[in-house]
């Protein structure tokens, strides 16, 4: 594995690998100590993070590794992007440089590059990742992008397995739509399909009218997703309940119609009654999560809350995947 942009663009033999070595490092906080030592990583961040960034610093340390917290625009110049640019305008640097010059001094770099949601074109072809990743010289690691944020599913997908003593295939898994008073991306929700479907779980998601994930991604999820109109039958018999808020596909287009749209749906809000129509249940959220606008707090601070756990195991994640990268010896 030499750059991880998604894992769909992976083995089955490494995404398993990559989950198998995430309960082993979840198992022994002393696995893989100093095996990367002398190496270093460039974590670059256009956008807010908190898990990423503090367990990707842990992971790395963990490891034996230095890294580096880089925040455009902040200390750094402004960055150009495309190609052909005449840079005569605020921006000092274009990535392309920026991309080279980071090569010369880490042995990874990882990106996070949010959605623009102003070009869903754009968005799906991970125009800006892409360009990052042709210009760079090392492994790139995709700490969120535009689609898909793999350093998340593989947490989510360790943490099911665990829940499910390694056997999570023909569980229900519920990826449910939740109101959100912001339009957000789709990089979680489309990980988080794939990641169970990957699982060979039983996947229903739950959206209502206009705020459908993007057929593509359903499609590489496969023909055994289930689509629901309603958040209450959706849950019925759930094994797991996965709530997510994101934005509509009118946002590209018509963001004040699709802001409209989604304050029609404010009682979409994981509830505790709720939470009752499952099997017993485990609620997980990607976290930031807005407590009593997605889910209430009988539920995150229930018995059947697991994103605490859900969280943990995105330091595991990210041990892992600097394990594949670096091919550590472990």
């Amino acid at each position: 594995m030499n750059n991880l942009i998604d894992w769909h663009l992976e083995s089955d033999a490494v995404w398993q690998a990559c989950i198998e070595l995430a309960q082993r490092f979840a198992a022994d906080r002393t696995l893989g100590q100093d095996q990367a030592k002398g190496r270093s990583l460039a974590l670059l961040f256009f956008n807010p993070s908190l898990r990423t960034r503090t367990s990707m610093e842990i992971a790395a340390a963990r490891l034996g590794a230095h890294s580096s917290v880089i925040v455009p625009g902040q200390g750094t110049w402004g960055f150009a992007w495309e190609d052909g640019t005449v840079m005569d305008g605020g921006e000092a640097e274009h990535i392309h440089d920026a991309a080279g010059v980071l090569s010369q001094y880490f042995d990874a770099i990882g990106v996070r590059l949010f959605a623009s949601l102003t070009s869903r074109e754009a968005d799906r072809e991970e125009r800006h990742l892409k360009r990052f990743e042709r210009a760079a010289q090392v492994p790139v690691v995709n700490l969120e992008s535009a689609y898909y944020h793999p350093c998340q599913a593989l947490a989510d997908a360790a943490c099911i397995t665990e829940r499910f003593d390694g056997n999570p295939a023909g569980k229900k898994f519920v990826l449910t739509w939740a109101y959100h008073p912001r339009a957000l991306p789709t990089a979680v929700p489309n990980s988080a399909l794939l990641a169970a479907a990957r699982l060979g779980m039983d996947v229903t998601v739950a959206a209502p009218e206009g705020f459908e994930l993007d057929p593509a991604v359903l499609d590489m999820a496969g023909s055994g997703v289930s689509v629901s109109r309603g958040m209450d039958e959706a849950l019925d018999g759930a094994d797991v309940v996965y709530a997510k808020s994101w934005s509509g596909s009118m946002v590209y287009h018509l963001p004040e119609a699709e802001a409209a749209a989604r304050a029609l749906h404010s009682d979409w809000r994981v509830t505790a009654d709720r939470m009752r129509r499952t099997r017993d249940g485990a609620f997980m959220h990607c976290l930031p999560v807005r407590r009593g606008v997605v889910v209430d707090d009988a539920v995150l601070d229930g018995p059947q809350a697991l994103h605490l756990r859900q969280a943990a195991y995105r330091l595991f994640a990210q041990q892992a995947i600097l394990s594949k990268i670096w091919d550590l010896p472990l």
